[in-house]
Protein backbone atom coordinates (compact mmCIF):
# COMPACT_ATOMS: atom_id res chain seq x y z
CA UNK A 1 0.00 0.00 0.00
CA UNK A 2 1.35 3.42 -0.79
CA UNK A 3 1.93 6.01 2.18
CA UNK A 4 -0.05 8.82 2.25
CA UNK A 5 1.05 12.27 3.11
CA UNK A 6 -0.86 15.26 4.12
CA UNK A 7 0.90 18.42 3.40
CA UNK A 8 -0.65 21.44 4.73
CA UNK A 9 -0.97 24.68 2.87
CA UNK A 10 -0.44 22.97 -0.30
CA UNK A 11 -1.43 26.06 -2.74
CA UNK A 12 1.88 28.29 -1.22
CA UNK A 13 4.88 28.34 -2.94
CA UNK A 14 7.03 25.48 -0.89
CA UNK A 15 4.00 24.21 0.11
CA UNK A 16 3.06 23.11 -3.91
CA UNK A 17 6.61 22.08 -4.60
CA UNK A 18 6.53 19.60 -1.80
CA UNK A 19 3.44 18.11 -3.23
CA UNK A 20 4.90 18.27 -6.57
CA UNK A 21 7.87 15.95 -5.38
CA UNK A 22 5.92 13.69 -3.09
CA UNK A 23 3.51 12.87 -6.15
CA UNK A 24 6.68 12.71 -8.31
CA UNK A 25 8.54 10.44 -6.06
CA UNK A 26 5.13 7.85 -5.74
CA UNK A 27 3.45 8.86 -2.52
CA UNK A 28 -0.28 10.08 -2.40
CA UNK A 29 -1.19 13.42 -0.80
CA UNK A 30 -3.81 15.11 0.79
CA UNK A 31 -3.53 18.89 1.21
CA UNK A 32 -5.32 21.32 2.79
CA UNK A 33 -6.71 24.39 1.34
CA UNK A 34 -9.08 27.02 3.44
CA UNK A 35 -11.66 27.26 0.59
CA UNK A 36 -13.04 24.70 -2.02
CA UNK A 37 -11.93 26.51 -4.72
CA UNK A 38 -7.94 26.67 -4.12
CA UNK A 39 -8.01 22.72 -4.99
CA UNK A 40 -7.71 24.03 -8.90
CA UNK A 41 -4.73 26.40 -7.86
CA UNK A 42 -3.27 23.35 -6.76
CA UNK A 43 -3.71 21.75 -9.63
CA UNK A 44 -2.46 24.09 -12.20
CA UNK A 45 0.63 24.88 -10.08
CA UNK A 46 1.52 20.50 -10.73
CA UNK A 47 0.78 21.22 -14.39
CA UNK A 48 2.79 24.64 -14.35
CA UNK A 49 5.57 21.74 -12.59
CA UNK A 50 4.82 18.95 -15.30
CA UNK A 51 2.58 16.85 -13.68
CA UNK A 52 -0.58 17.32 -15.76
CA UNK A 53 -2.77 15.43 -13.83
CA UNK A 54 -2.55 13.14 -10.38
CA UNK A 55 -5.70 11.41 -10.82
CA UNK A 56 -6.74 9.87 -7.17
CA UNK A 57 -3.60 10.00 -5.50
CA UNK A 58 -3.97 13.74 -4.70
CA UNK A 59 -6.90 14.98 -2.70
CA UNK A 60 -8.35 17.78 -0.26
CA UNK A 61 -9.00 18.83 2.43
CA UNK A 62 -10.33 22.06 3.97
CA UNK A 63 -8.55 23.33 7.13
CA UNK A 64 -7.50 26.36 8.87
CA UNK A 65 -4.37 27.28 11.05
CA UNK A 66 -6.80 29.42 13.16
CA UNK A 67 -9.64 26.64 13.66
CA UNK A 68 -9.89 22.57 15.14
CA UNK A 69 -12.43 22.24 12.15
CA UNK A 70 -11.78 19.98 9.52
CA UNK A 71 -8.19 18.63 10.89
CA UNK A 72 -9.17 15.59 12.33
CA UNK A 73 -10.15 14.36 8.68
CA UNK A 74 -6.82 15.66 7.13
CA UNK A 75 -4.35 13.52 8.90
CA UNK A 76 -6.67 10.65 9.07
CA UNK A 77 -5.36 7.54 7.12
CA UNK A 78 -1.49 9.31 6.78
CA UNK A 79 1.56 7.80 7.96
CA UNK A 80 3.53 11.40 7.76
CA UNK A 81 2.56 14.88 7.79
CA UNK A 82 4.63 18.04 6.01
CA UNK A 83 3.00 21.03 8.02
CA UNK A 84 4.12 23.90 5.63
CA UNK A 85 1.50 26.64 6.12
CA UNK A 86 2.34 29.19 8.08
CA UNK A 87 1.63 33.44 7.73
CA UNK A 88 4.56 35.26 5.55
CA UNK A 89 3.03 39.12 5.19
CA UNK A 90 4.78 41.25 2.17
CA UNK A 91 4.63 43.84 5.22
CA UNK A 92 5.05 43.32 9.04
CA UNK A 93 1.84 43.83 10.56
CA UNK A 94 1.44 46.65 13.60
CA UNK A 95 0.51 43.42 15.93
CA UNK A 96 2.90 40.63 16.24
CA UNK A 97 -0.03 38.51 17.18
CA UNK A 98 -1.26 38.65 13.87
CA UNK A 99 1.54 36.58 12.68
CA UNK A 100 2.43 34.37 16.14
CA UNK A 101 -0.80 33.18 17.34
CA UNK A 102 -1.57 31.53 14.03
CA UNK A 103 1.63 30.05 13.56
CA UNK A 104 2.01 29.36 17.31
CA UNK A 105 -1.63 27.55 17.67
CA UNK A 106 -1.99 26.24 14.16
CA UNK A 107 1.29 24.18 14.54
CA UNK A 108 0.22 22.90 17.73
CA UNK A 109 -3.16 21.61 16.07
CA UNK A 110 -1.70 19.93 13.44
CA UNK A 111 0.63 18.13 16.00
CA UNK A 112 -2.25 17.18 18.36
CA UNK A 113 -4.05 15.97 15.06
CA UNK A 114 -1.25 14.34 13.86
CA UNK A 115 -0.65 12.17 17.33
CA UNK A 116 -4.35 11.50 17.79
CA UNK A 117 -3.93 9.78 14.56
CA UNK A 118 -1.24 7.87 15.14
CA UNK A 119 1.22 9.70 12.50
CA UNK A 120 4.48 8.60 12.46
CA UNK A 121 6.22 11.43 11.95
CA UNK A 122 5.54 15.35 11.17
CA UNK A 123 8.06 17.73 9.42
CA UNK A 124 7.82 21.40 10.22
CA UNK A 125 8.63 24.30 7.90
CA UNK A 126 10.69 26.59 10.01
CA UNK A 127 12.87 29.26 9.06
CA UNK A 128 15.93 31.10 9.38
CA UNK A 129 14.48 33.55 11.19
CA UNK A 130 13.88 31.15 14.25
CA UNK A 131 17.64 30.72 14.00
CA UNK A 132 20.04 34.17 13.30
CA UNK A 133 17.92 37.01 14.87
CA UNK A 134 18.37 39.18 18.20
CA UNK A 135 21.92 38.18 17.89
CA UNK A 136 24.88 40.26 18.08
CA UNK A 137 26.83 40.85 14.63
CA UNK A 138 28.92 37.69 14.15
CA UNK A 139 31.42 36.72 11.58
CA UNK A 140 30.87 32.93 12.40
CA UNK A 141 28.06 30.73 10.47
CA UNK A 142 24.82 29.76 11.93
CA UNK A 143 24.06 26.17 12.87
CA UNK A 144 21.12 24.36 14.00
CA UNK A 145 21.76 24.98 17.39
CA UNK A 146 21.36 28.52 17.44
CA UNK A 147 18.11 30.08 18.52
CA UNK A 148 16.48 33.52 17.58
CA UNK A 149 17.24 35.54 20.48
CA UNK A 150 13.96 36.94 21.61
CA UNK A 151 14.81 38.83 24.80
CA UNK A 152 18.24 40.38 23.43
CA UNK A 153 16.56 43.98 22.85
CA UNK A 154 17.88 43.88 19.66
CA UNK A 155 15.04 44.15 16.68
CA UNK A 156 13.37 41.03 16.09
CA UNK A 157 10.44 41.33 13.25
CA UNK A 158 6.95 40.01 13.99
CA UNK A 159 7.95 37.34 11.50
CA UNK A 160 11.03 35.92 12.90
CA UNK A 161 8.97 36.06 16.58
CA UNK A 162 6.28 33.79 15.33
CA UNK A 163 8.61 31.62 13.80
CA UNK A 164 10.63 31.24 16.82
CA UNK A 165 8.02 30.96 18.83
CA UNK A 166 6.03 28.52 16.70
CA UNK A 167 9.00 26.44 16.45
CA UNK A 168 9.48 26.19 20.04
CA UNK A 169 5.66 25.33 20.81
CA UNK A 170 6.33 22.50 18.24
CA UNK A 171 9.54 21.14 19.81
CA UNK A 172 8.12 21.60 23.34
CA UNK A 173 5.10 19.99 22.44
CA UNK A 174 6.36 16.77 21.26
CA UNK A 175 8.82 16.37 24.59
CA UNK A 176 5.86 16.67 26.35
CA UNK A 177 2.76 15.72 24.64
CA UNK A 178 3.96 14.25 21.23
CA UNK A 179 3.78 10.18 22.35
CA UNK A 180 5.19 8.47 19.84
CA UNK A 181 5.35 11.47 17.41
CA UNK A 182 8.74 12.00 15.67
CA UNK A 183 9.11 15.99 14.41
CA UNK A 184 11.31 17.16 12.42
CA UNK A 185 11.93 20.69 10.96
CA UNK A 186 13.22 22.30 8.03
CA UNK A 187 15.06 25.95 8.54
CA UNK A 188 15.26 27.77 4.57
CA UNK A 189 17.02 30.80 4.40
CA UNK A 190 15.12 33.18 1.43
CA UNK A 191 13.58 30.70 -0.85
CA UNK A 192 13.48 30.95 -4.28
CA UNK A 193 13.31 29.17 -7.32
CA UNK A 194 10.44 27.95 -10.11
CA UNK A 195 7.43 30.14 -9.83
CA UNK A 196 5.02 27.69 -10.53
CA UNK A 197 1.78 30.21 -9.92
CA UNK A 198 0.70 33.61 -8.14
CA UNK A 199 1.53 32.43 -4.87
CA UNK A 200 5.19 32.95 -3.87
CA UNK A 201 7.45 34.06 -1.39
CA UNK A 202 8.62 37.85 -0.48
CA UNK A 203 12.20 36.62 -1.94
CA UNK A 204 10.80 35.93 -5.46
CA UNK A 205 8.59 39.10 -5.22
CA UNK A 206 12.02 40.93 -4.45
CA UNK A 207 13.64 39.17 -7.61
CA UNK A 208 10.23 40.07 -9.78
CA UNK A 209 11.11 43.80 -8.78
CA UNK A 210 14.48 43.98 -9.68
CA UNK A 211 13.90 41.84 -12.65
CA UNK A 212 11.57 44.95 -13.60
CA UNK A 213 13.87 47.06 -12.84
CA UNK A 214 11.50 48.85 -10.56
CA UNK A 215 13.95 49.83 -7.74
CA UNK A 216 16.63 52.51 -8.98
CA UNK A 217 18.36 52.35 -6.27
CA UNK A 218 19.09 49.01 -3.59
CA UNK A 219 19.09 48.48 -0.23
CA UNK A 220 21.95 47.42 1.20
CA UNK A 221 20.62 44.37 2.64
CA UNK A 222 21.92 40.85 2.24
CA UNK A 223 20.18 36.94 2.17
CA UNK A 224 20.43 33.54 2.25
CA UNK A 225 19.51 31.85 -0.81
CA UNK A 226 17.66 27.96 -1.45
CA UNK A 227 16.15 26.52 -4.15
CA UNK A 228 12.44 25.92 -3.45
CA UNK A 229 12.96 22.32 -5.04
CA UNK A 230 15.89 21.47 -2.74
CA UNK A 231 13.71 22.61 -0.03
CA UNK A 232 10.89 19.92 -0.68
CA UNK A 233 14.08 17.48 -1.19
CA UNK A 234 15.14 18.34 1.99
CA UNK A 235 11.47 17.34 3.35
CA UNK A 236 11.09 14.17 1.94
CA UNK A 237 14.42 13.53 3.35
CA UNK A 238 13.63 14.32 6.99
CA UNK A 239 10.11 12.78 6.49
CA UNK A 240 11.96 8.98 5.83
CA UNK A 241 15.43 8.71 6.81
CA UNK A 242 15.25 7.70 10.66
CA UNK A 243 18.18 9.81 11.66
CA UNK A 244 16.69 13.31 11.07
CA UNK A 245 13.81 12.02 13.79
CA UNK A 246 14.48 14.76 16.44
CA UNK A 247 16.63 16.76 14.16
CA UNK A 248 16.45 20.57 13.14
CA UNK A 249 18.13 21.43 9.38
CA UNK A 250 19.11 24.36 8.05
CA UNK A 251 18.41 24.44 4.33
CA UNK A 252 20.62 27.11 2.08
CA UNK A 253 22.87 26.70 -0.53
CA UNK A 254 25.79 28.64 0.69
CA UNK A 255 26.95 32.32 1.69
CA UNK A 256 24.54 35.43 1.77
CA UNK A 257 24.19 37.35 -0.85
CA UNK A 258 23.62 41.15 -1.52
CA UNK A 259 20.60 42.58 -3.48
CA UNK A 260 23.63 44.17 -5.77
CA UNK A 261 25.09 41.03 -6.42
CA UNK A 262 21.61 39.53 -7.24
CA UNK A 263 20.69 42.54 -9.84
CA UNK A 264 23.99 41.81 -11.48
CA UNK A 265 23.51 38.44 -12.24
CA UNK A 266 19.77 39.07 -13.58
CA UNK A 267 21.66 41.91 -15.36
CA UNK A 268 23.77 39.68 -16.91
CA UNK A 269 21.83 36.55 -17.12
CA UNK A 270 19.03 38.63 -19.33
CA UNK A 271 21.69 40.47 -21.94
CA UNK A 272 22.32 43.86 -22.51
CA UNK A 273 18.96 44.90 -23.69
CA UNK A 274 16.29 43.09 -21.57
CA UNK A 275 18.73 43.99 -18.68
CA UNK A 276 19.62 47.29 -18.87
CA UNK A 277 16.53 48.80 -16.81
CA UNK A 278 18.16 46.59 -14.15
CA UNK A 279 20.08 48.50 -11.57
CA UNK A 280 22.53 47.55 -9.31
CA UNK A 281 23.25 50.94 -7.91
CA UNK A 282 22.73 51.49 -3.60
CA UNK A 283 20.26 53.28 -2.24
CA UNK A 284 22.31 55.87 0.87
CA UNK A 285 21.30 54.75 4.40
CA UNK A 286 20.00 58.50 4.27
CA UNK A 287 17.37 57.99 1.40
CA UNK A 288 16.08 55.20 3.15
CA UNK A 289 15.86 56.51 6.84
CA UNK A 290 14.21 59.32 5.43
CA UNK A 291 11.50 57.33 3.76
CA UNK A 292 10.96 55.59 6.68
CA UNK A 293 8.03 57.51 8.13
CA UNK A 294 6.12 57.07 5.33
CA UNK A 295 6.65 53.22 4.89
CA UNK A 296 6.24 50.46 7.16
CA UNK A 297 8.14 48.68 4.62
CA UNK A 298 10.95 50.70 4.26
CA UNK A 299 10.47 50.90 8.83
CA UNK A 300 10.60 46.94 9.00
CA UNK A 301 13.84 47.09 6.71
CA UNK A 302 16.06 49.53 8.61
CA UNK A 303 17.19 46.97 11.20
CA UNK A 304 18.56 44.75 7.85
CA UNK A 305 20.45 47.54 6.47
CA UNK A 306 24.03 46.33 5.80
CA UNK A 307 23.62 43.11 8.32
CA UNK A 308 24.96 39.56 6.81
CA UNK A 309 24.35 36.47 8.27
CA UNK A 310 25.15 33.29 6.85
CA UNK A 311 24.67 29.80 7.73
CA UNK A 312 25.96 26.69 6.98
CA UNK A 313 23.84 23.62 5.60
CA UNK A 314 26.88 21.34 6.61
CA UNK A 315 24.47 18.90 8.72
CA UNK A 316 21.84 18.56 6.39
CA UNK A 317 24.54 17.67 3.58
CA UNK A 318 26.74 15.23 5.83
CA UNK A 319 23.17 13.31 7.51
CA UNK A 320 21.28 13.31 5.42
CA UNK A 321 23.31 13.57 1.82
CA UNK A 322 21.26 16.85 0.79
CA UNK A 323 22.86 18.21 -2.16
CA UNK A 324 20.91 21.79 -3.52
CA UNK A 325 21.81 23.30 -6.16
CA UNK A 326 23.83 26.91 -6.11
CA UNK A 327 22.02 30.27 -5.22
CA UNK A 328 22.84 31.48 -8.88
CA UNK A 329 20.54 28.69 -10.31
CA UNK A 330 18.18 29.32 -7.43
CA UNK A 331 17.98 32.67 -8.86
CA UNK A 332 18.04 32.60 -12.33
CA UNK A 333 15.31 30.20 -12.32
CA UNK A 334 13.29 32.64 -10.81
CA UNK A 335 13.89 34.91 -13.20
CA UNK A 336 13.21 32.51 -15.94
CA UNK A 337 9.78 31.52 -14.69
CA UNK A 338 8.07 34.71 -13.72
CA UNK A 339 4.62 34.12 -15.99
CA UNK A 340 4.38 37.30 -18.34
CA UNK A 341 1.77 38.94 -16.60
CA UNK A 342 3.65 39.29 -13.37
CA UNK A 343 6.76 41.12 -15.98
Amino acid sequence: MTDRVLVTGGSGFIGAHCVLALLTAGYEVRTTIRTPGRAADVRAQLAEGGLEDAGDRLTFAVADLTSDAGWADAVAGCRFVLHVASPFPAVQPKDPDELIVPARDGALRVLRAARDAGVERVVQTSSFAAIGYGHAPTDRPFTEEDWTDLESGRPVTPYARSKTIAERAAWAFAAAEGGGLELATVNPVSVLGPVLGPDYSSSVELVKLVREGRLRRLPDVWFGVVDVRDVADLHLLAMTRPEAAGQRFIATAGDAMSAPEVALLIRGHLGEAAGAGISTKLMPDWMLRAAAPFSRRVRGSLPEIGVRRNATSAKARSVLGWDPRSREEAVLATVDTLPPRLR
